[in-house]
């Protein structure tokens, strides 16, 4: 093993044993475990609850929580505990592609824009400039105007707004470890720019992406429910969270729950993504 290559492979290392530095703090497990809960949810359905979201039970009509209906029932008679459960696969999954778009695109144009510096560094950074200088829940509308409405088109106007975030930060990092000394040795010691970039820049460089992407996860989350609450998202009577939420505003008085239980859980969520970000970025203290 070179000089070049034990530096580099040492300070991986490190980064690595700080950011998987776990100590036994509940509000971690319990961030954990409400995100995979979350998960078998959305995959599973089916365990949680033998109830159909979108069919109404006569005479059950914005019944509150109780025995037979953990948290109650909507203005149509549909169980409200199983419409949560089966909008986790809507929600999810939107939330997943959405920062999966942004992850990639966005750290693609911030490496490129890293490490080739110059004038494509400028041309790239002041397009990630005028993105940023829009508000995303704007920008996610007009892009949702072009397409039209629905969970895709949601996901993808979201994704979309995220891009320029993730593309500032992968720059940030991709610079700060571009000008360390192992990165010049790799250089001079006859490292191509390809070679460099995959086996030094990259994965010294990704570990706050990947946090952020965690922490943008909670946002899509955020996002999708905001863009569904306004009618924008998933159309009745496919159960998604912020659906949920807007159904039930009209019911604020006489049925509190239909809001307050989906609210709960978006709320959960996206402390949950926020908690677990700060562990893979190593800030448990």
């Amino acid at each position: 093993m070179s000089l070049v290559d034990y530096a580099s492979a040492r300070h991986r290392a490190t980064a690595t044993l700080k950011t998987r530095h776990w100590r036994i703090q509940p509000g971690l497990w319990l961030a954990w475990a409400v995100m995979l809960l979350a998960l078998l949810a959305a995959f599973a359905p089916g365990l949680f609850t033998h109830y159909n979201p979108t069919q109404g039970i006569p005479g059950a009509q914005r019944l509150p929580p109780q025995a037979a209906y953990w948290l109650g029932t909507d203005q149509l008679g549909r169980d409200l505990f199983a419409r949560i459960v089966y909008g986790a696969s809507q929600s999810l999954a939107a939330a997943f592609a959405a920062v999966a778009m942004g992850l990639i695109g966005g750290t693609t144009l911030g490496v490129l824009a890293g490490a080739v510096g110059g004038r494509t560094e400028n041309t790239l950074m002041r397009l990630v400039d005028v993105l940023l200088s829009i508000p995303s829940l704007l920008l996610s509308l007009s892009v949702l105007i072009l397409l039209g409405f629905g969970t895709v088109h949601a996901a993808l106007a979201v994704g979309i707004a995220s891009i320029a975030s993730f593309a500032r930060l992968a720059r940030g990092e991709v610079v700060r470890v571009r000008r360390s000394e192992y990165v010049e040795a790799a250089y001079g010691s006859g490292g191509s720019f390809w070679q460099v970039l995959w086996r030094h820049i990259l994965p010294n460089s990704l570990t706050a992406v990947i946090a952020f992407a965690a922490l943008q996860f909670g946002q899509a989350i955020l996002a999708l429910s905001t863009l569904s609450f306004l009618g924008y998202g998933t159309p009745p009577p496919t159960p998604e969270w912020g659906l949920l939420i807007a159904e039930g505003r009209n019911y604020l008085a006489t049925a509190w729950w239909l809001t307050t239980f989906p609210g709960i859980v978006v709320v959960a969520i996206v402390l949950a993504a926020n908690r677990i970000s700060q562990q893979i970025a190593g800030g448990d203290a």
